[in-house]
């Protein structure tokens, strides 16, 4: 009886056994993935599982369908699979909205741009033309161009046309006239460009804003449509977050309020632009953070490009004698709005190309942040460095790239640099090796969306031409391994985000791509042309 008994409560314990293990439900296997995680180890996976729009476990299919049932299955047939990239310094509201304005990127003259402004116009008739692109180093005659042709073709209707870095401004009389600026008109912080005693038309860094000012905003609807058509473009190229360098109060609120209606999917880390409104508004509350926005930042301006000689310099241009740029701020009003940034949650990000810049930049953070860890400012571009200045560099002052610049600039920049300082310029490698971390953004609509073309210009340092053929000052390229890490974990860690996406990890956002080619093995030549096949957030398909 007793072994009756005792044979009968084995049978009990196993069925209760074999009934604990019923599988745990989940949303999403993905599965036969040739899987980058960007984990601490940089490990490679075959499959991952979703569940409420994170990643739940990752391993192989067999192991992970032995312990969940999936609501769906997706076989990646050996595809090549990312976190999310980030794009660590764009203009995600600004690209939207230029593409309701000419296009001017590209052209290889500026009779080319009119031709452009010609037709934009024709097409639209508008009453108040603008648009941004044009860049004379492209052209046969490299010089800044001047608004009699446009005064001719539009006497009546305002023009004004941005250079590609939008650091310098074209526009004929009439948008002079609109935005009141004559010959007395004071230029501080930037230029107004006077040739035989009159105004050629071009406009340099802070002047420009009297022109922007005369145009009227753009219509709500017209704001939500940008904000749409970026996130298309963005996801099309596996941009799951975007940081958005330099946006005002009212646009962040619209952001939100997309976000939260489930029509604006992109993550959007949004440096707040510095002005007086700005600052009162956000530096005395806590950051905004949802799953979607992060508004914790400040995006200063420290001076101007280095295409338009406005980036301020130690020294002279080498190709402009007595010209060495400017500041677009005093150095004490830039000094108290650091001050005033470190008393707040902020983090201060500020643009700097020039060595003067960042020198500046440099040592006022150096300063403040003595004893304050974990603060992540950032120095945004941090082009053209002094070889005493890249000490500052670190984990808690990252500097934030932008690789095609590089490749954009390598035709003119020595003209401009001289040998000597050329050397401490599109310096990533030697800024890595210094901060340990480096983020990586394409400043996009000023260079291409393209993350590819970043991942390229990172490693390859070449343009799409295969120029040059031994790649431009190879020395400071990253590999492919730091490049996707200054795309994903490390541009998440200089949000203060690494916690939650960066990598394909248990509990982060289940962000993620599926591509094309291995970008990690394929030959160099190809990166540029690799396509985007899915995009994923939270597990969605957005792409």
């Amino acid at each position: 009886m007793l072994n009756k008994l005792s044979f009968l409560g084995i049978l009990l314990i196993l069925l209760i056994s074999c009934n604990s293990e019923v599988k745990k439900q989940a949303d999403l296997l993905v599965y036969n993935g040739n899987i980058y995680t960007v984990d601490s180890t940089f490990s490679k996976v075959e499959a991952f599982v979703v569940i409420d729009g994170k990643f739940l476990e990752t391993g192989t299919a067999e192991a992970l369908q032995e312990k969940y049932d999936f609501k769906e299955k997706l076989d990646a047939e050996g595809k090549t699979i990312l976190p999310g990239l980030i794009d660590a310094h764009a203009h995600f509201y600004r690209m939207g909205l230029q593409q309701q304005k000419v296009d001017l990127t590209g052209t290889n003259s500026f009779d080319e741009v009119l031709d452009r402004i010609i037709a934009f116009q024709k097409e639209r008739n508008v009453n108040f033309i603008t648009g941004r692109g044009w860049d004379q180093n492209d052209w046969e005659v490299k010089e800044f161009p001047s608004k009699e042709k446009l005064d001719s073709l539009f006497p009546d209707t305002p023009v004004a046309i941005t250079r590609i870095d939008g650091h310098a401004l074209l526009v004929n009389q009439a948008a002079l006239d609109k935005a009141g600026i004559t010959l007395k008109t004071k230029a501080e912080g930037g230029a107004i460009e006077v040739k035989n005693g009159k105004l050629t038309g071009i406009l340099i860094d802070n002047p420009m804003s009297l022109v922007y000012d005369s145009v009227e905003e753009p219509s709500k609807k017209e704001q939500i449509q940008a904000l749409m058509d970026a996130q298309k473009i963005s996801f099309s190229y596996g941009l799951t977050t975007v940081v958005d360098a330099g946006i005002d109060k009212k646009t962040i609120q619209l952001i939100d309020s997309l976000q939260k209606a489930g029509s604006l999917k992109t993550r959007i880390y949004a440096m707040v632009s510095n002005t007086k409104e700005n600052l009162d508004f956000y530096l005395g509350k806590e950051p905004v953070k949802t799953d979607r926005l992060n508004v914790r930042s400040v995006k200063f301006y420290g001076d101007g490009a280095l295409g338009s000689r406005g980036a301020a310099l130690k020294e002279p241009y080498s190709d402009l004698e007595g010209h060495y740029g400017a500041l677009l701020s005093p150095v004490a009003e830039f000094k108290k709005t650091a001050q005033r940034i470190a008393d707040s949650k902020f983090q201060m990000n500020t643009h700097a190309i020039g060595d003067s810049a960042n020198r500046l930049v440099l040592e006022t953070y150096d300063e403040l942040l003595k004893g304050k860890k974990d603060r992540r400012w950032r120095v945004e571009h941090a082009q053209v460095i002094d070889s005493a200045d890249f000490k500052y560099f670190s984990k808690n002052i990252i500097p934030s790239v932008q690789p095609t610049h590089a490749t954009s600039d390598m035709y003119w920049a020595e003209d401009r640099l001289g040998a000597k300082r050329i050397k401490g310029a599109y310096a990533f490698k030697k800024l890595l090796d210094q901060a340990e971390i480096i983020a990586l953004g394409t400043d996009f609509p000023v260079e291409e969306v393209s993350p590819f073309y970043t991942f390229y210009a990172s490693t390859a340092r070449k343009d799409l031409k295969n120029y040059p053929e031994a790649g431009y000052r190879m020395e400071q390229a990253l590999s492919r391994e730091e490049t996707l890490k200054g795309m994903t974990i490390w541009a998440a860690y200089s949000n203060f985000e690494e916690g939650e996406k960066g990598s394909i990890e248990t509990g982060k956002f289940a962000d993620f791509i599926i591509l094309d080619k291995n970008i990690m093995e394929v030959n160099e030549n190809e990166i540029p042309n690799i396509k985007v096949l899915k995009t994923y957030v939270n597990g969605e398909k957005v792409y």
